[in-house]
C-alpha cells in the first residue's frame, strides 16, 4: 500500500513527527531512489528506496546551522551564558550545549516543541510564551555572554531593538537572517527568494538596521550550510555588543 512520505518516514523512525519530517522532506533532506524527494504527499511505493542525506546530530537541522557559525568565526562557548531566542525544537539549544555552554535561555512565543532531550538537560532554561518583541533585561538572572536568534514569521528589525536592552556586557551575536521574512511578499515566488539580488538586499537592510545601533560591531557573515523551509538560502551574521 502506498503512503505519503512524511507519514512514510515517521513510521519508518526517521523523524519523531511529521512536523520534523515536513521541514526535511521540504529542505531537499529525503532522498527516493536517489534523488531528492520535497513533496510531502508524494506516495511510496514498495519498490522505493527512502534515505536521508545527513545523520542528526542535533534534534534539528537548526543546530547544523549555528554549528557553521561557531566554527567559522571561531566562537568559543565554553562555560558560557547562552539566550536562544526562537528556540522551537531547540536546534541552536542542542548545539549550544554541546559546545560547552555554562547555562543556556531559551525563549519562545509558543511552550510544546522543545525537544525532550534538550528540556532534561539542567543547563537549559526555557522560558515559554515569551514574544521576543517585548524582552526585558529582567527575565534573566545573568548576563549573557551568547546570543542566536532564529525566528520565523517575523523580522529581526522586530527583536534587535529589544535584544539590545537586555545585554549588558562584552556579547557575542548570530543572527540567522531569513530573506523570506525580511522581504515583501511579492519579492516571494510560492515562499521562496528565487533572485540573489533580492536575497542579498535583505541581508543588507539587516546591515543597514544593525548599524543604527552604536552598541552593535558587525563582524561578517556567511551563508547557511543548509536551506530553511521550502528551500531558502539563508544567511549567519555575526555581531558583537560592546
Amino acid at each position: 500500500m502506498k503512503k505519503r512520505l512524511d507519514v512514510f518516514c515517521v513510521e519508518k523512525g526517521f523523524f519523531e513527527s511529521r512536523e520534523n519530517a515536513k521541514r526535511y522532506i521540504m529542505a531537499g533532506e529525503v532522498l527516493v531512489n536517489g534523488e531528492s524527494v520535497c513533496d510531502l504527499s508524494y506516495n511510496v511505493k514498495e519498490s522505493d528506496i527512502v534515505e536521508i542525506k545527513k545523520k542528526e546530530l542535533y534534534v534539528s537541522r537548526g543546530g547544523l546551522k549555528l554549528k557553521k557559525a561557531i566554527d567559522y568565526f571561531n566562537i568559543d562557548l565554553k562555560n558560557k551564558i547562552c539566550l536562544d531566542i526562537g528556540v522551537a525544537t531547540g536546534g541552536f539549544s542542542d548545539c549550544m550545549l554541546k559546545e560547552g555552554a555554562k547555562k543556556v535561555f531559551g525563549v519562545d512565543v509558543g511552550k510544546g516543541q522543545v525537544h525532550e532531550k534538550v528540556l532534561s538537560d539542567r543547563r537549559f532554561h526555557f522560558i515559554p510564551d515569551t514574544n521576543a518583541r517585548f524582552l526585558k533585561k529582567d527575565i534573566f538572572d545573568e548576563s549573557m555572554d551568547f546570543v542566536a536568534v532564529d525566528v520565523s514569521f517575523i523580522s529581526l528589525k522586530q527583536i534587535i531593538p529589544s535584544l539590545v536592552k537586555c545585554l549588558g556586557k562584552k556579547t557575542d551575536i548570530v543572527l540567522l537572517v531569513k530573506p523570506q521574512f525580511e522581504l515583501e511578499p511579492m519579492a516571494l515566488k510560492k515562499g521562496i527568494v528565487k533572485n540573489e539580488n533580492l536575497r542579498q538586499r535583505a541581508l543588507n537592510d539587516i546591515i543597514d538596521f544593525v548599524k543604527n545601533f552604536k552598541e552593535l560591531k558587525i563582524i561578517g557573515f556567511t551563508d547557511s550550510p543548509i536551506k530553511g523551509e521550502k528551500g531558502n538560502l539563508e544567511f549567519l551574521l555575526y555581531l558583537l555588543y560592546e
